[in-house]
C-alpha cells in the first residue's frame, strides 16, 4: 500500500491557480480526477493525517501513487476539463451518476423510409428521435396502445415488414386499424411519414393543437352527415385524452424544467429526477451512489450530478444528432453550489440559450421538489434493504482474499478466465473484469484458441494467458515518453485510456491445479512476477494456488469465496455466449458438409423432408435420391458421408 507521502508534491511547487488534478495508481491508472480554485490549497488537503479523511478519500490516497495537475485559466474551462477527464480515464474513485437500471424509451426511427415506433433500451443512434425515459417498459405499451389508434403508424420490425410486403397481407394491426400498413401500399411513404410526424408532435407538448384539429374535424364531418367518420373522430379524441391524463399536469405555467432531489447518508447518496416538459412530467430517473468527501454535502453532490448528469446528455444528442434540447430551460435543485454561477454559464453553453439553476421557494415547484424528494428517500429507503451491506461484504470480500491467499495488498483488480468447447472442439475463452469487486463489463475480453486446442483445458488456459498477457508487455517500452504517457493510462498514439497497460492484482482461472500450473508456466515464461494467481475448481470450489500441493478451503459463507464464484460464473456465461453466438454464426461443421454435389440448399431440403440428422442417416439411398433435385449419385455420395464404414453403408441402404 502506497505511503502518501512517499508521492506528495512539495508545498511551494503546487500553483494557486485554479485547475484540474488526478491520482494514478502505481500502475499508472487514473484513479480519480477533481478541480479546485485553489489546486494548491485541494491537494495539501488530500496530504493531513489519514484519519481525519473520509474513509474512500482515505483509500483513494493510500491507492494512489502519484498526482497530477493542469492549470487553466477560468473556473468554466475547470469544470470543461475536469468533465472531459471523468469521461476519458472513468476514474474508479469518482462518484458515477448511473442508472440503477437501464430506462426505456419510445424510439422513432426517423432514418428509415418507413419510420418506425417501438420500445428501446441503449445507446443514441443517428436519425432517431427518442422520448421518455419511461420507469417501466408498459408504460410505453399502453401509451403507444392508445395513441396508435390516432397514428396508425408501423411498430413492426423489419423482417415482419417484409415478409408481410411479400405475401401481400397486412398483419393484425393492419386489419384492426391501428397501423396503416405502409408494407401493403395502403398509404405512401410521404403520408406515413406524416403519420409519424404528427405522433412525434404530439409527444413533444403540441398535444392542444392536435385535440384542436381533431375537434374541428369531427365538426365537419358531423355538418356533413357522415356520422361514423365523426364517431370514429370522437374516439380518437378520447383516446388522446386518455394519454395526456397519463402525464398529469404539474406546473401549470407550462415550464420546461428537471425537478432534483437527493436522500443520502455518510456513505451513499439516491438521487431522483423528475423530466418536466411543458408542465407534464415526461419522465423519471434515479441512481444511488457512494460518496466521497467532496460530495459530503449536498451542494456538492449537486454539483457532480449537474456536471456529469447534463454533459452525457449533450454529448449523447450530439452523437445521436439529436435536434432536442439535452438541458432544460430550468433546473431545480434542493440546494445551489458554491460555483451555481460558473455551472450556469456552462449549462447555458451546452443548451446555446439562458439556463436558470435555482432552489424553488414556494406555490408549484415547491411542492412538486417535495414530492421528487419524497420518491428519493423511498428510493433510498429500498437501495437499502435491497442491498443491506453491499458495500461492506465487498470490502470484507478483498480484505479475505488479500488475507487467504496471502497477498500484499487488497485485489482491487481481478481478471478471470475460462475456457468453452464442444468436446474438445472449436475452442473460445473469455476474460472478465471485475474492479473493486464489480463487474466492469467495457474490460471484457473474447479469444478464439487455437494452438490449445489440441492439448484440452489445460493448454487453453495457458494459451490464453500467454495471449494476454504479450498484449500487457506489448503495450510497455523503454522509451521514456513513452512510458510517461502510459503512466499517465493513455495510448500514446490515440491518446485514449489503456485498458490493458497495466496488470491485475490478482488472475483467476477456472480449474484445479493442472490449470494453475499451466498459468504459473507462462507468467514466469513472460517474467512477470507481480500478479497473484489462483484456480477455482467447480467440484469441491476450492482455490488452488501455484506450487502448493493442498487447496486453499474458504468457507461456504465466505464474502471471498462468494466474490470468486460471482467472477467464475461470469466468465462462465460470457464464453459461453461467445459460443454460442460463433455456433449460430456457422461454426460447428455440419457432417453434410463436403459432400460432393451438396451444396446449402440441398443440405437444407435434406433437413427440411427428413427433420433430423438422425432420420437422414436411417434414409436409404432410393428415399434421397427420389427428391426434388437430387439424383442417385448425390444421394449414394450423402449415404458414404454418413456411413464411411462400407459394412455400414451396405446395412443403411439395405
Amino acid at each position: 500500500m502506497p505511503d502518501p507521502a512517499s508521492y506528495r508534491p512539495a508545498p511551494g511547487t503546487i500553483p494557486e491557480a485554479p485547475g484540474v488534478y488526478r491520482f494514478s495508481d502505481p500502475q499508472g491508472r487514473v484513479i480519480y480526477v477533481g478541480k479546485a480554485k485553489s489546486l494548491r490549497q485541494r491537494l495539501n488537503s488530500y496530504f493531513a493525517d489519514l484519519s481525519g479523511l473520509h474513509p474512500r478519500t482515505r483509500q483513494m490516497v493510500t491507492t494512489a501513487g502519484h498526482v497530477q495537475w493542469t492549470v487553466v485559466s477560468t473556473e468554466v474551462e475547470a469544470l470543461q476539463l475536469e468533465y472531459n477527464w471523468i469521461k476519458e480515464f472513468d476514474p474508479r474513485f469518482n462518484v458515477r451518476y448511473r442508472d440503477d437500471k437501464t430506462y426505456p424509451v419510445l424510439a422513432v426511427t426517423m432514418n428509415e423510409e418507413f419510420p418506425r415506433l417501438h420500445v428501446y433500451r441503449g445507446p443514441r443512434r443517428k436519425g432517431v428521435r427518442y422520448f421518455g425515459p419511461y420507469a417501466h417498459a408498459w408504460a410505453i405499451r399502453e401509451t403507444l396502445d392508445l395513441l396508435l389508434r390516432v397514428f396508425p403508424a408501423r411498430t413492426c420490425s423489419a423482417g415482419v415488414f417484409k415478409r408481410h410486403g411479400q405475401i401481400g397481407r397486412p398483419c393484425l394491426l393492419g386489419y384492426i386499424d391501428k397501423c396503416s400498413a405502409p408494407c401493403v401500399g395502403r398509404v405512401t411513404a410521404e403520408e406515413h411519414r406524416g403519420i409519424v410526424e404528427d405522433f412525434a408532435e404530439f409527444l413533444s407538448g403540441r398535444t392542444d393543437r392536435m385535440v384542436r384539429e381533431l375537434e374541428r374535424r369531427m365538426q365537419t364531418a358531423s355538418e356533413e352527415l357522415e356520422f361514423e367518420r365523426a364517431a370514429r373522430l370522437r374516439d380518437d379524441i378520447g383516446a388522446l385524452k386518455r394519454a395526456m391524463e397519463r402525464q398529469a399536469v404539474v406546473l401549470g405555467d407550462g415550464t420546461d424544467a428537471d425537478v432534483v432531489a437527493f436522500a443520502q447518508d455518510e456513505l451513499e447518496a439516491a438521487v431522483q429526477v423528475f423530466h418536466v416538459r411543458g408542465g407534464r412530467v415526461r419522465g423519471q430517473r434515479g441512481w444511488v451512489v457512494d460518496k466521497t468527501d467532496e460530495t459530503a454535502d449536498t451542494p456538492a453532490l449537486v454539483e457532480r450530478f449537474v456536471t456529469q448528469f447534463y454533459g452525457e446528455q449533450a454529448a449523447l444528442a450530439e452523437q445521436a444528432d439529436d435536434a432536442s434540447q439535452p438541458v432544460p430551460r430550468e433546473i431545480l435543485v434542493p440546494e445551489l453550489p458554491a460555483d451555481a454561477d460558473t455551472l450556469q454559464e456552462w449549462l447555458s453553453r451546452l443548451r446555446g440559450s439562458r439556463v436558470q439553476l435555482r432552489v424553488p421557494q414556494r406555490g408549484d415547484k415547491r411542492a412538486l421538489a417535495e414530492t421528487v424528494e419524497r420518491n428519493a428517500k423511498e428510493s433510498f429507503t429500498q437501495h437499502k434493504l435491497r442491498r443491506a451491506g453491499d458495500l461492506t461484504a465487498r470490502s470484507a470480500a478483498l480484505q479475505e482474499l488479500q488475507e487467504a491467499l496471502g497477498l500484499d495488498q487488497a485485489p482491487l483488480r481481478i481478471e478471470c478466465i475460462d475456457v468453452s468447447h464442444v468436446q474438445g472442439t472449436n475452442v473460445v475463452a473469455s476474460l472478465v473484469v471485475f474492479e473493486d469487486g464489480l463487474a466492469k463489463k467495457s474490460d471484457y475480453r473474447r479469444f478464439e484458441v487455437r494452438d490449445g486446442a489440441a492439448g484440452g483445458d489445460v493448454a487453453s488456459i495457458a494459451e490464453v494467458v500467454r495471449r494476454r498477457f504479450r498484449r500487457y508487455l506489448s503495450e510497455n517500452s523503454d522509451d521514456p515518453e513513452f512510458q510517461a504517457r502510459i503512466r499517465a493510462g493513455v495510448d500514446p498514439t490515440t491518446g485514449r485510456p489503456r485498458k490493458f497497460a497495466y496488470a491485475p492484482n490478482l488472475l483467476v482461472v477456472d480449474g484445479g491445479q493442472p490449470q494453475v500450473e499451466a498459468a504459473a508456466d507462462v507468467l514466469a515464461e513472460l517474467g512477470i512476477h507481480d500478479v497473484a494467481l489462483c484456480g477455482l475448481a467447480k467440484r469441491l470450489e476450492e482455490v488452488w494456488l501455484p506450487g502448493d500441493p493442498d487447496p486453499v478451503i474458504l468457507s461456504r459463507t465466505s464474502e471471498a469465496l462468494y466474490l470468486l464464484q460471482r467472477a467464475r460464473d461470469e466468465a462462465h456465461r460470457f464464453a459461453i455466449t461467445y459460443h454460442r453466438q460463433r455456433r449460430s454464426q456457422g461454426m460447428v461443421a455440419s457432417e453434410l458438409d463436403g459432400v460432393p454435389g451438396l451444396g446449402p440448399a440441398r443440405r437444407q431440403a435434406l433437413l427440411k423432408h427428413f427433420g433430423s440428422m438422425k432420420r437422414i442417416r436411417a434414409a436409404e439411398v432410393e428415399e434421397i435420391a427420389g427428391l426434388p433435385g437430387f439424383g442417385r449419385r448425390t444421394a449414394e455420395a450423402v449415404v458414404a458421408a454418413l456411413h464411411p464404414d462400407p459394412q455400414a453403408a451396405t446395412d443403411g441402404a439395405g
